[in-house]
């Protein structure tokens, strides 16, 4: 097939990636325009736009996804069928109409849960056991198309929004490649999704960062797990900001002595202790703002911790 491919980030990559290794024609990929990324600021090129380049597809960053001029481009491009992965913005009826066979999207949750943003980092804050990739038909309604394949992945306990990230964009891109012979061939049936089952997945924000230690073990570590990588979970402990980046729930379910939440029952090699609102949380890795993460054993060397010191909720960031 000739495919149009519209994605931006690296969990695009992938797919696109595993459609040029079927052997079909990328006519043309669609990605957000080049802009300022990482500490520098730097205006950099998406992660798709690279891995467009290295495969020798062409490039198109439309500002107005609605101008004669992109309109022109696109149907230029005489595709049979469209991609989404991660595009970024929602695509009018005018684009979703242009490829022969129209357009599916690569969304990295089981649906109907979870349509929206970000699905990966609501599935674990949420603390779902499992989650998928689903090949949808894509309509002008926020991924509400009529399903044609997926496939159900374990979140394993500790697994971060980051790795499963990682690990849903190879599932997706196996299965895109597995729905598209199918389409070729006519033996996709549809499904539409149950709109009683929906359920949406915000973008994430920066005031979701701070820590609450009243609440459950799980739901603190669910949080440090889920919020990877950005905004990061945060703390304050001793006047200083940090960002906590792994941490396990403390076996038994009942921590050794009643303490406030928030207060460090144990700091040694094998982590910082924390009380919550039922049990105890231990963390293993964190970071000083502007400065490197390193393990709990390595901050304690430079940092003195002790039993009794307080982990404060820093004020929300807007």
């Amino acid at each position: 097939m000739r495919i149009v491919y519209f994605g931006t980030p690296a969990f695009a990559v992938p797919s696109l990636q595993a459609l040029a290794r079927a052997g079909h024609v990328i006519a043309g990929v669609v990605t957000q325009p080049d802009r300022p990324r990482g500490r520098g600021h730097k205006v950099q090129p998406s992660d798709v736009k690279v891995a467009a380049e290295t495969i020798g597809a062409p490039v198109l960053q439309p500002t107005k996804l609605k101008s004669p001029e992109f309109a022109a481009g696109l149907h230029g491009l005489e595709a049979d069928l469209g991609v989404v992965a991660a595009y970024g913005r929602i695509l009018p009826a005018n684009v979703l109409t242009t490829p022969r066979l129209g357009m599916i999207n690569v969304h990295a949750s089981l649906l109907p849960r979870w349509r929206g943003a970000a699905p990966i980092h609501r599935a674990i804050l949420a603390g779902d056991v499992e989650t998928g990739v689903t090949i949808m038909r894509v309509v002008e309604q926020l991924d509400a198309g009529p399903m044609l394949t997926r496939t159900v992945t374990p979140i394993d306990p500790n697994e971060t929004s980051h790795t499963l990230e990682l690990r849903l964009a190879t599932l997706g891109a196996e299965l895109l490649v597995a729905t598209v012979e199918g389409l070729g061939r006519g033996s996709i049936e549809e499904t539409r999704q149950d709109e009683a089952q929906v359920t949406y997945a915000a973008r994430l924000e920066k005031r979701e960062s701070p820590i609450d230690w009243s609440q459950s073990a799980v739901a603190i570590h669910n949080r440090i797990r889920g919020l990877q990588p950005w905004p990061l979970a945060s703390a304050v402990l001793g006047g200083k900001r940090l960002l906590l980046r792994e941490s396990q729930v403390v076996t038994p379910e009942v921590r050794p002595a009643p303490s406030p939440p928030g207060t460090v029952i144990r700091a040694d090699a094998d982590g910082l202790v924390v009380a919550t609102g039922d049990r105890a949380v231990r963390v293993l890795e964190l970071q000083l703002e502007g400065r490197p993460p390193v393990g709990a054993a390595a901050f304690l060397n430079g940092h003195a911790v002790r039993p009794g010191d307080r982990f404060e909720s820093p004020p929300a960031a807007s």
